[in-house]
């Protein structure tokens, strides 16, 4: 008997298939942690290089959840490094002119750097929803405008920081996990939620995969471009008081590849760079393979530029997967 294409479909499973979805990013972080646990066991699968590998990805990771939305809607975000300094700044401006060392001032500087954050997630919002500006162009413009004002502001890098907000938030820990990574966890969970389990992430995945079909379904567009963009800007601002906590300083010249690195991790994560499919979770994944990558690559005694080589190619590789299953899907 001839096969046909209807039966040759039923002969089994399609592996292709499976490893274009989004648990390819998780066989990928197996993959590298068993290498490095092989050739390094005493010392990569220590609780203490964990622990470091949560640290060094925890504010990266609070940026990238709003970076995943911003990029399901089919836009893109490369304000979130400087919005993060900015929202430092201001932070730091706040509480060092309020003086004092409890958690009464750095509650101030919180709130200082999340509506910093916002108005700058929301500028970007209003300029590509209304003014119909390329998301492109206008957060490459408004990194530039942060960037700038937070040197015009500062002068020099500020550190007024409590005493309190870096012994607890900073290094803290709570039954050995930092406090850093217990909170780029729940805001994780909560943007998973978000963006899986409610009308607002449906929404932004309608946008992402159809725009006109959504504003058909009765989707205010515009409204919802600004809502998401003010998120990925809020979600920066909570990271610039975190980097404040961690680093005691406002670093501003230390940002300056973080906004590669975030839509990196959402893309490597197998957030769609075209729009209309992501996931926090996997976001998480993305996030962790290049500080996995650091801290192996320092214990096998091997430069580590090659992180940044080897993140280069697998971000690559996950555009291709992601074009490959759309022509599959078509």
């Amino acid at each position: 008997m001839t096969l046909t294409p209807s039966n040759t479909a039923k002969r089994g499973p399609d592996l292709s298939a499976l490893w274009m979805g989004p648990g390819r990013i998780v066989i990928v972080l197996a993959l590298i942690v068993v290498v490095f646990a092989v050739m390094r066991p005493e010392t990569f699968m220590s609780f203490a290089n964990i622990r470091n590998i949560g640290m060094a990805g925890a504010i990266l990771l609070v940026m990238a959840v709003g970076a995943t939305f911003v990029l399901v809607t089919a836009g893109v975000d490369l304000s979130v490094g400087a919005v993060l300094v900015f929202s430092g700044v201001i932070a730091a401006k706040v509480m060092g002119a309020i003086g004092g060392q409890g958690w009464d001032v750095a509650l101030v500087g919180l709130i200082a750097a999340i509506v910093a954050g916002t108005a700058w997630g929301l500028l970007n919002g209003v300029l590509v929803a209304k003014a119909k500006v390329p998301a492109l162009v206008v957060t490459l413009g408004t990194m530039g405008a942060a960037q700038g004002l937070s040197w015009i502001i500062a002068g020099e890098d500020l550190r007024d920081v409590p005493y309190v907000l870096g012994d607890n938030v900073g290094v803290g820990s709570v039954g050995g996990v930092p406090v850093l990574v217990i909170i780029a966890a729940v805001i994780t969970v909560i943007g998973g939620i978000l963006l899986t389990a409610t009308r607002f992430g449906r929404h932004t995945l309608a946008i992402g995969s159809n725009p006109l079909a959504a504003k058909e379904m009765g989707i205010n567009v515009d409204w919802h471009l600004i809502k998401v963009y003010g998120l990925a800007g809020m979600l920066a601002g909570i990271a610039g008081i975190l980097s404040l906590a961690r680093y005691g300083s406002t670093t501003i010249g230390g940002h300056a590849t973080d906004n590669l690195q975030v839509i990196a991790a959402v893309v490597i994560g197998g957030t769609s760079l075209f729009g209309g499919r992501g996931s926090v979770f996997t976001t998480a994944v993305g996030v962790l393979i290049p500080a996995t990558l650091a801290s192996g690559l320092i214990m096998v005694g091997l430069n580590t530029f090659w992180r940044d080589v080897m993140v280069g190619i697998v971000l690559v590789a996950a555009v291709y997967l992601d074009q490959a299953g759309r022509r599959l899907t078509r």
